[in-house]
Formats: structure tokens, C-alpha cells, sequence
């Protein structure tokens, strides 16, 4: 039987972005991002947050375009727009379901990412690419332990029974093995990527990112039927 190691005690997956330049820190970090931007766009925000979806969106764009003080600029500019939304300024009370819940770790690794540009360090980084391992997770463990059971659940045993030993020995469910899947992938290539150059300046960085969006819609599919079941 093989051993299991929950991935948060996995000091060489948790530890590995310490290893990289601040660059490809950088660079991963923004492709951790990428996996979040569905599931953040893809549902309405409460009202009380009054978010302007450009000001996110142009969030998401300056993590993954060329390192530089111009990117750095922009994204500390949005982020400082961002923080004069009522979410932030208002204190609304919040008592988040899981849609609400993913959608407020993005934004919170969105503003721990512009922390990084200021400060870079591995324990920020880390941070930013620990958001979409957790929230996947965590929603695998709702749909586990729903009333109803998944109508792709033969095709999602079917994936994990496929993956690689490396993935597969963290007993992860469906969507959690997708995002480790993926993150390995990344992780893999990030030396390959030009370090001047945005993500979607390379054919690479750009297969990187489809790959990380495929995540996001898995994140928002599975969302979407446990906001059809009610758990």
C-alpha cells in the first residue's frame, strides 16, 4: 500500500518555491493565481462587497505580465482601488458559503501576492500557491461528504487511479489532484520561461496558463453542483 503524506506536511512540496529565484517565485506564484481567476469571476459577489470587476481583472493581468516596475506599478495601483471597496472599507459582516469562501481567499491571495512585490520572500510565495491546494481541498471534502454522489465520480476515480505516484501519494480527491497535477507541471517548467518575458509572451507560459484555467473550471463545476445539491 502506498504511504500517504498530506501535502501540508510535505516539506518538499511546501518548501520547494524557497529554491527559486524571485522571479520564478514570481512566476509561480502568478500561475497559482491563474487558477483561482474562474472561480472568482465566474459567480456574483455579494452586493455589500461592491467589487469593480475591471479593477480585479486588471489584477489578474499584471501578475502575469513581465516582471518589471511597470507591472509592479499597476498592480499596486489596482490593489490600492481594490482596498477602497466597501469589502475592506465597510467591514461587512460576512458569513461566507463555499462559493463566497473561494471567492475571498482569491482576493486575499491577490493582495498577499502585491505583498510579495514589495517583500519578496519564499513565505508569502508560498502562500499565494498553498490558496489554490487548500480551497481545492477543501471543496473535495464537501463533495465527499454530500448526500448525493457526483455523477463523474467513476470518471474522477478513473483520473486519480491514471496519475503519476508523486501526485497520487498525497491521497488528494479529484479537483485537489487536478491543482497538484498542475502546479507540478508548472513547477517543472518554470525554468524553461524567459525571465523578462510575461507569462503569455511564450507559447509555454501560455500552455502553462490553459492548463491553470482548465483548474478553474473544474473549481467552478464542482461549485456549481454543490450549490445545485446544498451539500
Amino acid at each position: 500500500m502506498m504511504d500517504r503524506k498530506h501535502w501540508q506536511d510535505d516539506v518538499a512540496l511546501t518548501g520547494r518555491s524557497a529554491a527559486l529565484s524571485t522571479v520564478r517565485q514570481r512566476q509561480a506564484a502568478a500561475l497559482a493565481l491563474w487558477r483561482l481567476r474562474a472561480p472568482l469571476f465566474a459567480f456574483e459577489w455579494d452586493t455589500e462587497w461592491r467589487l469593480d470587476r475591471s479593477v480585479l481583472e486588471s489584477l489578474f493581468r499584471s501578475a502575469v505580465s513581465a516582471p518589471g516596475e511597470q507591472s509592479d506599478r499597476e498592480y499596486g495601483q489596482a490593489i490600492a482601488e481594490l482596498s477602497r471597496a466597501p469589502l475592506f472599507t465597510d467591514g461587512p459582516e460576512l458569513d461566507p458559503d463555499i462559493r463566497e469562501l473561494v471567492q475571498l481567499e482569491t482576493i486575499g491571495s491577490l493582495l498577499a501576492f502585491g505583498e510579495t512585490l514589495q517583500e519578496p520572500g519564499p513565505d508569502k510565495i508560498e502562500y499565494v500557491i498553498d490558496c489554490p491546494r487548500g480551497l481545492a481541498d477543501h471543496i473535495d471534502r464537501c463533495v465527499a461528504d454530500s448526500f448525493y454522489d457526483h455523477p463523474s465520480q467513476d470518471a474522477h476515480r478513473q483520473y486519480l487511479a491514471a496519475l503519476p505516484a508523486s501526485v497520487r501519494s498525497h491521497g488528494l480527491g479529484y479537483v485537489a489532484s487536478r491543482n497538484l497535477a498542475v502546479e507540478d507541471a508548472c513547477h517543472d517548467a518554470l525554468e524553461t520561461l524567459p525571465p523578462a518575458k510575461g507569462l503569455l509572451d511564450t507559447s509555454t507560459g501560455r500552455d502553462l496558463m490553459a492548463r491553470c484555467e482548465d483548474v478553474g473550471a473544474e473549481l467552478v463545476a464542482m461549485l456549481r453542483w454543490l450549490e445545485t445539491t446544498g451539500h
